[in-house]
């Protein structure tokens, strides 16, 4: 069921009262300073009130942790990833407001100044200051809009650059345009739209109409282009995607290794809108918030996959793979070959997995103890093992084979980590392999 949507400020408020944001009033310099500060806090929503050499507050682990997406849906933990596919299966059209209704446009800059924001430079490797928590909004000459995430690199007041992916939506349509193509950068974000800007669905399928499907998310239109952004974004940089090119880079990415350097397309911004007081999202790279923001979307495919080979439960993609190549799938055993067709179902689900742990619905995918335990003692590696060699596989790996110009390649494995069949309709065995639950007592009674 969907509810009024938590922007910025209303999850601020919301996990103020839950006792999990941590506010710090002290200045704090986002040169360097401020993101070991994030890095502490890890899995905790963190309000800076005072940015050093900045007019603006700044907040980060808005998405680092389950929990908070939960809050923000009005949804249990585990109940997640459904609302996600569902929205993907039917995304609603956003509604279009007045300007005068939108909160990102009550503030419109007198002069263009990437410098008033504040930008972080997380680690001292870094190729300048970065905005992380942006997604850009694009037109597609055929297929229409589109949103994604792309993290910018600051070069001066006024421009920015930033990596866009080879073959994907942004750099589709800008191969597309012969001059310039308009872009919206948007930061501070409902988490809702976030999550759909995450998604990665079929083109001509709008991901605000996603964001939409999981809460309301009203659309203005911008000042200098005729896209349409978040009308409750903190922040939107309207401005044009170039066919020149800059080094971007080095940049600490979602594996927490160095990505490469390469030239990327120059953005130069045109226009600065933003809510009074705006609220500046950053995004620390490697940690929790990236990590989330990166797998969870993908979860639904994997779901949708395996859900054509097997009774599937549920699919966690762990964070401890990076959120990217490690999942674990959890399924309702009925045959014998589940967990086999379930493992090579979620590698097409998600071509970018590298390992999956498939488990039976008595185990809790989003413990890792658990997951290992399954393994412990429900896995053989002479019969439970499965391996692909040389795949198609993520560039996000440094463990793989890189060919500039060519897919990378990694070899793939699936472990069956759910109870042994020894009969074709379940296991004679079965008390064997289940958990002996101790009772606990109620420690009021003792302490």
């Amino acid at each position: 069921m969907r509810g009024k949507s938590l922007n910025l400020r209303t999850f601020i408020d919301k996990t103020r009262e839950t006792g999990d944001l941590v506010t710090i009033q002290r200045p704090v310099d986002p040169y360097l300073e401020m993101a070991p500060v994030i890095a502490a806090l890890d899995g905790r929503p963190v309000l800076f009130e005072q940015a050093a050499g900045s007019a603006f507050r700044v907040l980060s682990g808005q998405c680092s942790d389950r929990r908070y997406f939960a809050l923000a849906l009005g949804s249990p933990v585990d109940q997640v990833m459904f609302r996600l596919a569902e929205a993907y299966r039917a995304p609603q059209t956003p509604p279009v407001v007045d300007r005068s209704d939108a909160p990102c446009q009550q503030v419109v800059m007198a002069a263009v100044d990437l410098l008033r924001l504040p930008f972080l430079t997380h680690y001292a490797g870094d190729a300048g200051p970065y905005a992380t928590g942006a997604i850009a909004i694009v037109n597609d000459p055929d297929s229409g809009p589109n949103v994604s995430f792309h993290r910018c690199l600051r070069l001066d007041s006024t421009r920015l650059t930033a990596r866009i992916v080879e073959r994907r939506g942004t750099d589709t349509a800008l191969r597309k345009t012969s001059g310039d193509l308009p872009v919206a950068i948007c930061i501070g974000l409902p988490l809702h739209v976030l999550l759909a800007a995450s998604m990665a669905p079929d083109p001509g399928v709008d991901e605000l109409a996603i964001a939409q499907a999981l809460a309301p998310t009203p659309v203005v239109q911008c000042l200098t282009n005729s896209l349409y952004v978040p009308a409750e974004a903190e922040f939107v940089l309207e401005g044009r995607i170039t066919h020149r090119t800059a080094a971007e880079g080095p940049f600490v990415d979602l594996t927490e290794t160095w990505d490469v350097v390469r030239q990327q397309p120059v953005i130069e911004i045109d226009c600065i809108t933003h809510r009074p007081d705006a609220i500046y999202h950053a995004l620390l790279p490697g940690l929790l918030e990236h990590k989330l923001l990166m797998g969870m979307p993908k979860e639904p495919t994997i779901y949708a996959a395996v859900s054509q080979v097997a009774r599937c439960v549920n699919i966690n993609i762990t964070p401890g793979g990076t959120s990217w190549l490690h999942a674990v799938v959890q399924i309702d055993k009925q045959h014998a070959e589940d967990g086999r067709l379930a493992a090579e179902a979620a590698f097409r689900g998600h071509p970018s997995l590298k390992h999956v742990v498939v488990v039976d619905r008595d185990v809790d995918l989003y413990d890792p103890n658990d997951v290992e335990w399954a393994i412990a003692t429900r896995f053989q590696a002479d019969r439970d093992l499965l391996v692909w060699p040389d795949q198609p596989s993520s560039s996000l790996d440094p463990s793989a084979t890189h060919v500039p110009g060519q897919k990378s390649r990694s070899a793939k494995m699936g472990l069956d980590a759910t109870i042994l069949w020894d009969q074709p309709d379940g296991c004679t065995r079965l008390h064997h392999f289940q958990r002996v639950p101790l009772p606990k007592a109620d420690l009021n009674e003792y302490l």
